[in-house]
């Protein structure tokens, strides 16, 4: 088995490592509101939330073309295994940082950071290695990081924040309006009634916000595979493959993402999930705002609805922000005095510090690994 064979399989076990990695980092986004009301337990919570994102990461891979194809201008710099392991590590790095300060950062603008920084830094310092901007008919075809990174960025948060405090809002207004109907209506309306109905519709809520979250973050990992299995068999990598090893040929064009990735990386997704998540569940689930059910299903369905269309247009973005978000916006609409904003503060520097810091940590591994020879 040559050496650059071996460089491979590393960079496909480093990439399994972030799946499962986001997994456990992300399962916070999917369960958080779930157990802060206290719907479900955490056990049974992670539970639905690694069986939804199973099916979610099975549901599609536009999001895995976008990351495979759509942000590294190949033509201009030569991806190998190494410098997608130093992408991979500079997203790992930074997710477990902000795990362990229990700050819900994107995993998906670490990895996004990551492989950035790797590719300038294998350009030696070339932007234009980069796909800034590239038109592709209508605006949902176009590719590159404005239009599949930095707008989704800016407008997936306040989506989120806008859809939670419009249906929050809704909900109020209808309660409100129910209660001075008086009779069977105001009966309907009260505290108790509410929170048994919502309580059984938020494990629907919770199971969509699973299914949306494995639609989207799964993906990424399946893109930067793919992205390595096509370098190795441009390079010639993967000519005279072991039989054991020949699912590793690519079986469509560049850019299609092939069954075996995506049923691995889903799998290991899912028991990175089951894993759980509970530093960040606590800073979502309750020291944001107080949360009851009825706020649980607002944020979980704005959340998930912003994470499905994202999917379906191949928009890597942020389950983090938008459900972050979701939430901000179901409390302001409950009271805009009861959000803590030194816990919100602190998770927007962390939005705005990921990718700077995992493109960063990238692109000082990709120096280290050329001064010791590895990467030329």
């Amino acid at each position: 088995m040559t050496t650059a064979l071996l460089v491979l399989l590393a960079v496909i076990a480093v990439a399994l490592i972030f799946e499962y990695i986001n997994g456990f980092h992300d399962t916070a986004n999917s369960i958080a509101t779930v157990v802060a009301t206290k719907v479900l337990s955490p056990r049974q919570a992670v539970l639905l939330a690694a069986v939804t994102n199973l099916v979610g990461a099975l549901a599609g891979t536009a999001v895995a073309k976008t990351i495979s194809s759509g942000l590294v201008d190949t033509s201009v710099v030569a991806i190998g295994s190494e410098v997608l392991i130093c992408a991979l590590l500079g997203g790992i790095v930074w997710n477990l940082i902000t795990w362990w300060l229990g700050l819900p950062s994107s995993s998906s603008h670490a990895l996004v950071g990551g492989l950035c920084g790797a590719a300038v830094a294998a350009a030696h310092g070339s932007l234009d290695a980069l796909i800034w901007s590239q038109p592709g008919g209508d605006w949902t075809q176009n590719k590159g990081l404005l239009w599949k990174v930095v707008m989704p960025m800016i407008s997936s948060p306040v989506a989120g924040f806008t859809l939670g405090l419009l249906i929050m809002g809704g909900f109020m207004a209808a309660i409100s309006g129910m209660n001075g109907a008086g009779g069977l209506l105001a009966r309907i309306s009260r505290p108790r009634w509410v929170n048994a109905f919502f309580g059984k519709a938020q494990i629907a809520s919770a199971a969509y916000m699973g299914f949306a979250h494995g639609t989207n973050d799964a993906q990424k990992t399946m893109g930067i595979i793919a992205l390595a299995i096509f370098g190795a068999e441009a390079a010639g990598t993967l000519n005279g493959l072991p039989s054991w090893l020949a699912f590793l040929h690519p079986n469509g064009k560049e850019g299609e993402i092939d069954l075996w990735i995506v049923v691995t990386c889903a799998l290991v997704m899912a028991a990175g999930t089951a894993a759980g998540g509970w530093r960040i569940i606590k800073t979502l689930g309750h020291k944001m705002v107080k949360l009851h059910p009825i706020h649980g299903f607002a944020a979980e369905t704005s959340s998930a609805t912003i994470l499905s269309v994202a999917a379906h247009f191949g928009m890597p973005v942020s389950t983090t922000h938008s459900i972050s978000t979701a939430i901000m916006g179901v409390g302001f609409a409950k009271n805009p005095k009861a959000l803590k904003w030194t816990v919100i503060e602190r998770i927007v520097w962390a939005w705005i510090l990921t990718i700077p810091a995992a493109g960063g940590i990238a692109y000082g591994l990709v120096l280290a690994s050329r001064s010791m020879g590895w990467i030329g």
